[in-house]
C-alpha cells in the first residue's frame, strides 16, 4: 500500500512553499546559463590555443600596433577622445616625459614581432634591460627638473617612476652621488638590451666604424689566426705556424673560435592540460641537453698541401659578414610535447605497447624514438601510419623500422615551428671549416641539427632532383656560393650549363667561368664534347708523367719534379678542378639525347682521376633523361620533394622522397651509404648571391676559352658533307619547319614539291643539327628552334654548307 502524500498542517493551499520552490528553480535556471556560458567562453578560449603559433604571434602584433597608434594619437596630439585623454593622462603621470617615446618603442616592438616571430631575443634579458633603461631614464629627469613635487611639473620630468627612484635615491645619497648611479643604471640597460658585454665595446665601435666607412674590418685576418693556432695544432699534429698560411688561404669563413652551437633554446610557454598525460612515458619534461652526435662523415679530410698553388696571390676570398646567420636551434618546444601526447593517444587506443622514450628536433623534422615491448610486431607500427597522421594532423609523416644503431622504430613529423638553416651558419661551423678542400660544399643540416658538408671531389658526381618548388634551385645556389668563398679561379673552374636562361644569370661575369653561361642546348651538347676532350689530355699528361691523379701531377708540377720536354715551348701548370653543373639535364636530353648520354657516361666514367666533376640537375626524373647507363655512373643521389612513388624510385632506387615535405626538404644518399641521410638543405638569398658575385668580380676578369661551345672541326665537315647540293633546299625547308613551328614530312612534300625520301632526308639532315627534334612516329616533329632564331640557324647552314 503506498504510503499518502503528507499535507501542511491546515491541509490546504502553502503559497510560502510554492514561492520557495519557484525561487529555488529559478536560481538553478541562472547557474545552468552562467555555467553554459563559462563552458562557451572555456572552449572558444581552448580554439584560440589550437591556433598556429605564427598567428598567434601576429595577432599580439597587430593589437600593440593599434595601441601604439592610439597611444601616439593620445600622448603627441592630444586628439583622440576620453578614451585616449585617459589614457594620455595616466602614462604622463606615472612616466612623465617618456610618454612621449613609448609610441615609437611599441611601433618598434610590433614590427619586430610581426617580421621575425621565430628570432625572439630572451624574454629575460628584455624584461631586464628594458625595466633598467626606463628606471634610470626617469630617476634622471627627476633630478634634472630640479625634483618637483607639483603633479603638473612632474608630467614634464620623470613623473612618480621619477620620483620613487630619483627622489629616494637623491634623499638618501644626494643628488650629485645619484646622478652618477642613474647614469651608471642607463648605461647597463644599453648594454643588456643591445647584448654588448664591456670587454666588447671598443669591437661594437670598430664595427659601427666600418659600417659608417663601408670597409671591411682591418684585423680580421689576424685575429683568426690567433684564435685558432691552438686548435690547428691540436687537431692535426702540426705545428700553427706552418699551419697558418694555409688557414689563411682557406679565407674569413672560420671566423675566431667558432663553434658549433650547442647551447639549444628552450620555449618557455606553458603547456596545455592534456600533457600531465606524458607523466606515464620515460621522458623528463624539460630534459638535460644529450651529446649531440657528430653528423656523417661524408669525405675523409685532406690536407691542404695537396691543393693547388695560386698563382694571384692578391686574390682574396669573401669575408664571412657577407653571409648571414641564421635561426638559433631548439631542443624542445610545445608542439613536440603535443606530438607525443597524440602518439601516446594512438598506442593506447590501439593497445599497441609502445612507447615514446625519446625524440630528435631537426630544424625542420623531429624524429620520435618508439620502442616497442616484449613480443610486439614492428608491423604493428607500421600499420597504424594513417591513424598517427590523423592524430598530429599532418600527412607527411614518415616511419622508419629501426633507427640506424638503435634498436626503436622512428617516426618522421614535420615541425609546425620550423627553423631557417642559413649557408652562413653551415660554412661557418667546425666540420666545414676543418675541411681544406675547395670542392667542400656547404648541404643544410641533419635530422639531428648537425652541420652537412660534402666533398664534390669525393662524390665524385651527383644527382640533385625533385619536383618544381622543392629546393633544387636553392642547392644549386649553396653549391656555387659555397665554391666562391673557399675556393680561388686557379683552384676550381667552372662550366654552367642552364637550358632555362634564368637559374644562373646571377653568377656571370665572375671569374671562376671557363666559359659563359651556357644557355643553347645544342651548344651545351657541344660544350660536353669539350669537356670530354679536355678530360682526354689530362688522361695524356697524366700517363706521360707517369701519375694517377691530378692531385698528384699537380704536387710534382709544384715541387719542380715535371718539365716539359727540351725543346718544346709548352709551360705546363698545375690543372685547376673542372666543375660541370647542368640545371636542367631534361631539356638537354630532349634536343640531342644521344649525344649528350654519350659525354655523360663516357664523363662519369674517367672523369674523377681528371679533377673534373659533374652535378647533373632535373625536376623531371623520369627514365628517358634520368637514364639507367646515367644512373649507374653517378654513384651520389640527392632527391628533393617528388610527386610519385616512381620519380623517387628513379632519383634514389628506394621509396621516401615522395614524403617529403618540400622547401630543402631533402634526402642525401652519396657513395657508398646503404640509407638516405635526411637533411634540410641550407637558404641564401639573392642578396647574398649578389654580394658575393660581385666581390669575386671586381678583384678579376674571367678568361675564356674560345673553343669550349664550337664543335669539332671533323665532326662538321663530316656532318657538312652530307648536305651535298641540297643546300639550298635545306634552307627553304628550315625556314617553313621554323616559321610555321611545324616539323612534318607530308608538309614539305608539300611545300618543296619533293618526294618522301628527300623530304624525309632534309628532316634527318634538320635533326643532325638541332632544328628538330627526334621522330616519333606518324606524330610531327617537335621545332627546337624559334622564330627570332631563324637567321643565326639559316647561317649556320651556309656556313657549313660553303667548307
Amino acid at each position: 500500500m503506498a504510503p499518502r502524500r503528507r499535507t501542511s498542517a491546515g491541509g490546504g493551499f502553502n503559497p510560502l512553499a510554492l514561492l520557495g520552490r519557484g525561487m529555488i528553480a529559478l536560481w538553478m535556471g541562472l547557474a545552468h546559463i552562467l555555467g553554459w556560458m563559462v563552458r562557451a567562453v572555456g572552449r572558444q578560449a581552448a580554439t584560440a590555443k589550437d591556433l598556429d603559433p605564427e598567428h598567434r604571434r601576429d595577432g599580439v602584433g597587430l593589437a600593440v600596433l593599434g595601441l601604439a597608434v592610439l597611444l601616439a594619437f593620445a600622448v603627441w596630439f592630444n586628439s583622440a577622445g576620453p578614451v585616449g585623454t585617459w589614457l594620455a593622462d595616466t602614462v604622463r603621470f606615472f612616466l612623465g616625459a617618456i610618454a612621449a617615446t613609448l609610441p615609437v618603442l611599441m611601433l618598434v616592438g610590433a614590427v619586430r614581432l610581426m617580421r621575425k616571430p621565430v628570432e625572439e631575443p630572451p624574454r629575460g634579458r628584455g624584461v631586464v634591460g628594458w625595466s633598467a633603461l626606463i628606471v634610470g631614464v626617469a630617476g634622471l629627469l627627476h633630478l634634472v627638473f630640479k625634483q618637483p613635487v607639483d603633479p603638473l611639473k612632474m608630467e614634464k620630468a620623470g613623473g612618480v617612476l621619477g620620483r620613487f627612484t630619483g627622489g629616494l635615491l637623491a634623499k638618501a645619497v644626494t643628488g650629485w652621488v645619484a646622478a652618477p648611479l642613474l647614469l651608471l643604471l642607463v648605461v647597463f640597460g644599453l648594454l643588456v638590451v643591445t647584448a654588448t658585454p664591456i670587454n666588447k665595446i671598443p669591437q661594437r665601435f670598430r664595427d659601427l666604424r666600418d659600417l659608417a666607412f663601408g670597409r671591411l674590418p682591418d684585423d680580421e685576418d689576424e685575429d683568426y689566426e690567433d684564435g685558432s693556432a691552438a686548435h690547428d695544432q691540436a687537431s692535426d699534429g702540426e705545428p700553427a705556424a706552418k699551419r697558418r698560411p694555409a688557414r689563411r688561404r682557406q679565407g674569413a669563413l672560420a671566423e675566431v673560435g667558432d663553434e658549433v652551437r650547442d647551447e639549444l633554446s628552450l620555449d618557455d610557454e606553458s603547456m596545455p592540460g592534456p600533457i600531465e598525460a606524458l607523466e606515464t612515458v620515460a621522458l623528463p619534461r624539460k630534459p638535460q641537453p644529450k651529446a649531440k652526435k657528430p653528423p656523417p662523415e661524408h669525405t675523409p679530410m685532406p690536407t691542404r698541401a695537396e691543393q693547388l698553388a695560386l698563382t694571384d696571390a692578391d686574390y682574396k676570398l669573401p669575408p664571412p659578414n657577407l653571409l648571414m646567420k641564421g635561426d638559433a636551434p631548439k631542443a624542445r618546444s610545445r608542439a613536440n610535447d603535443e606530438v607525443i601526447a597524440a602518439l601516446t593517444g594512438v598506442f593506447d587506443q590501439f593497445n599497441v605497447d609502445a612507447a615514446v622514450t625519446d625524440f630528435t628536433r631537426g630544424p625542420t623534422v623531429t624524429r620520435y624514438e618508439v620502442e616497442l615491448g616484449s613480443g610486439v610486431k614492428v608491423e604493428r607500427i607500421t600499420a597504424l601510419t594513417r591513424n598517427i597522421a590523423y592524430a598530429v594532423k599532418s600527412p607527411d609523416i614518415r616511419i622508419m623500422s629501426p633507427i640506424p644503431g638503435k634498436s626503436a622504430v622512428g617516426v618522421e613529423i614535420p615541425n609546425l615551428d620550423r627553423e631557417n638553416v642559413t649557408l652562413g651558419d653551415v660554412l661557418r661551423s667546425r666540420v666545414a671549416t676543418s675541411d681544406h678542400h675547395p670542392l667542400t660544399v656547404g648541404l643544410g643540416k641533419d635530422i639531428e641539427g648537425g652541420f652537412v658538408v660534402a666533398n664534390l671531389a669525393k662524390m665524385p658526381h651527383i644527382l640533385i632532383a625533385g619536383a618544381t618548388g622543392a629546393g633544387k634551385s636553392s642547392c644549386l645556389n649553396t653549391l656555387l656560393v659555397s665554391i666562391l668563398t673557399r675556393a680561388t679561379p686557379d683552384e676550381v673552374r667552372l662550366l654552367l650549363v642552364d637550358p632555362k636562361r634564368v637559374e644562373l644569370t646571377n653568377y656571370e661575369g665572375i671569374p671562376h667561368l671557363v666559359t659563359p653561361i651556357v644557355t643553347n642546348p645544342k651548344k651545351a651538347a657541344d660544350a660536353l664534347d669539350w669537356v670530354v676532350r679536355e678530360m682526354d689530355m689530362r688522361y695524356d699528361d697524366l700517363a706521360a708523367f707517369g701519375v694517377r691523379h691530378v692531385d698528384d701531377f699537380n704536387r710534382k708540377v709544384r715541387a719542380g719534379q715535371i718539365k716539359a720536354p727540351p725543346g718544346s715551348e709548352r709551360v705546363i701548370r698545375p690543372y685547376p678542378y673542372l666543375l660541370v653543373v647542368v640545371d636542367e639535364l631534361a631539356d638537354l636530353m630532349m634536343v640531342a639525347p644521344r649525344d649528350v648520354e654519350d659525354s655523360v657516361v663516357r664523363i662519369t666514367q674517367l672523369a674523377r682521376a681528371a679533377g673534373i666533376h659533374l652535378v647533373l640537375a632535373t625536376q623531371r626524373p623520369s627514365v628517358d633523361v634520368v637514364t639507367g647507363l646515367i644512373k649507374a655512373n653517378v654513384p651520389s643521389r640527392l632527391a628533393f620533394a617528388t610527386s610519385s612513388l616512381a620519380d623517387s624510385r628513379v632519383i634514389l632506387d628506394q621509396p621516401g622522397a615522395e614524403k617529403l615535405i618540400g622547401r630543402g626538404d631533402g634526402l642525401f644518399l652519396p657513395m657508398g651509404a646503404s640509407k638516405p641521410t635526411r637533411i634540410q638543405g641550407a637558404w641564401v638569398n639573392e642578396s647574398e648571391i649578389a654580394d658575393i658575385v660581385k666581390f669575386c668580380k671586381d678583384q678579376r676578369e674571367p678568361e675564356f676559352r674560345e673553343d669550349v661551345t664550337a664543335a669539332p672541326e671533323s665532326t662538321k665537315k663530316k656532318v657538312d658533307e652530307d648536305i651535298g647540293d641540297d643546300l639550298e633546299l635545306l634552307i627553304q625547308a628550315a625556314e617553313l619547319v621554323v616559321t610555321s613551328q611545324f616539323g612534318s614530312t607530308s608538309m614539305l612534300q608539300r611545300k618543296l614539291r619533293v618526294g618522301f625520301a628527300k623530304a624525309g632526308r632534309l628532316m634527318d639532315l634538320m635533326e643532325s643539327r638541332g632544328i628538330v627534334g627526334p621522330s616519333e612516329g606518324s606524330k610531327a616533329r617537335d621545332v627546337l628552334i624559334k622564330p627570332d632564331e631563324l637567321e643565326e640557324a639559316l647561317d649556320a647552314l651556309r656556313a657549313g654548307g660553303g667548307d
